[in-house]
């Protein structure tokens, strides 16, 4: 499954509708931002993806995570964020 990378100037609704279509494909996905702009960017794109998958009556969940990520051979700290289909006895 591919990474959805979000950057301080992705387009929230861009990102929402992709994180969208790869939940119905996939039932699963995973978002990363680097840096609190970026960071900021995911958060509203997940919230934006969370109210379209809702409307199709699915429901997500979604942990986030540290990751290293090594760019220009430097380590750097990214938040991933794994999104899944919440379990229907959950709540």
């Amino acid at each position: 499954m591919n990474m959805i990378r979000v950057s301080a100037n992705s387009r929230t609704a861009s990102v929402a509708g992709a994180i969208a279509g790869v939940i119905r494909e996939h039932k699963q996905a995973e978002v990363q931002a680097i840096g609190a702009a970026a960071v900021n960017q995911a958060v509203k794109a997940l919230a934006l993806a969370t109210g379209y998958l809702t409307n199709d009556n699915i429901h997500i969940v979604c942990m986030p995570q540290f990751a290293d990520v090594t760019i220009d051979e430097k380590v750097r700290t990214a938040i991933k964020f794994s999104v899944e289909l919440r379990s229907q006895h959950g709540g």
